[in-house]
C-alpha cells in the first residue's frame, strides 16, 4: 500500500511521517463534528472521497452523500473516482436551500476566487446549516500550478462573514512542535535525495517526529504561533 494515499486511522512509520500528523488532525476534526452532521452533505472538491465512509457513519445523521468536483481533473488519480455533481470551480450547479451540511478539506487553497466559492456554499445551505472546512497553513506547494493560497484565521473569519456567515469557528492544528514535527518529515521524505539516503534519513527522523508530536499542544491564536493547518465550522443562519 502507498502510505501516501492512506488516509484514516494512520500509524507513524518511516514512509508517512510527512502527512502523518496532518491527515490525523483531519480525520480529528471530522470526528469532532461528525455528531453535527445530518440530512444532505455536499462534499465540495471531493477528489477522491478519503472521508465520505467517515461522515456518513454514527454518530453522522447524514442520510445522502454528494460528491462535488470538476468535470476534469488535471490529477489523474482523482479521475478514477466517480463524482455526482460537476462544477466550474465556482458555482454549485444546485439551488438555494438545496442541502443541510457542506464539507471542504483541503479544497479552499486551490480555489482562485475562494470568496465566490464561500457564498455558494451559504446560498446552497439551508438555514441553520452548517459548513466544515480545512486548510493547510504549513505545506508545500501542491498539485502545481493549481495551489492558489494559505490562510490565517483572520482572514478565513471575515471572509466566511462577508459570504454571509453568521457564526464561524475555527480551530488550529498543532503548534510549534508538531509544525516541526511536519517539516521533519517533509524534508526526509520529499527533498530530492538518493534511495539510500532517504531510507537512513527517515529512519533517524521518525523518533524525533514521534517526540515532537508527543510533546505538542494546541496554541492560542492569539499568541502569534506557527500552526500546520485550520479547521472550522460556519454556520448559516436564517435572516428572515
Amino acid at each position: 500500500m502507498n502510505h501516501e494515499d492512506t488516509y484514516l486511522d494512520l500509524r507513524l512509520t518511516a514512509e508517512n511521517q510527512a502527512s502523518y500528523f496532518v491527515r490525523g488532525a483531519i480525520q480529528h476534526a471530522l470526528e469532532r463534528v461528525r455528531p453535527r452532521f445530518h440530512g444532505t452533505l455536499l462534499d465540495v472538491g471531493a477528489g477522491l472521497q478519503p472521508y465520505r465512509q467517515l461522515v456518513t457513519a454514527p454518530p453522522s445523521r447524514v442520510e445522502r452523500y454528494v460528491a462535488l468536483d470538476l468535470a476534469v481533473n488535471e490529477m489523474a488519480a482523482y479521475r478514477k473516482k466517480e463524482h455526482d455533481l460537476e462544477w466550474d470551480g465556482v458555482t454549485i450547479p444546485l439551488g438555494a436551500d438545496a442541502v443541510e451540511c457542506a464539507m471542504a478539506t483541503e479544497v479552499l487553497e486551490h480555489c482562485p476566487a475562494p470568496e465566490s466559492v464561500m457564498r455558494e456554499i451559504h446560498r446552497v445551505l439551508k438555514a441553520d446549516g452548517i459548513f466544515f472546512f480545512t486548510v493547510p497553513f504549513l505545506w508545500p506547494l501542491h498539485d502545481v500550478p493549481y495551489d492558489e493560497y494559505r490562510y490565517t484565521p483572520f482572514a478565513l473569519e471575515r471572509m466566511l462573514r462577508a459570504a454571509g456567515f453568521a457564526e464561524v469557528e475555527l480551530s488550529p492544528h498543532g503548534g510549534w512542535d508538531a509544525s516541526l514535527a511536519t517539516m521533519l518529515g517533509l524534508w526526509a521524505r520529499r527533498r530530492p535525495m538518493s534511495v539510500g539516503k532517504r531510507r537512513v534519513i527517515s529512519a533517524i527522523t521518525k523518533p524525533i517526529v514521534r517526540y515532537l508530536l508527543k510533546h505538542d499542544h494546541v496554541p492560542d491564536l492569539r499568541s502569534a504561533p506557527m500552526i500546520t493547518g485550520i479547521s472550522g465550522v460556519a454556520i448559516k443562519r436564517n435572516t428572515a
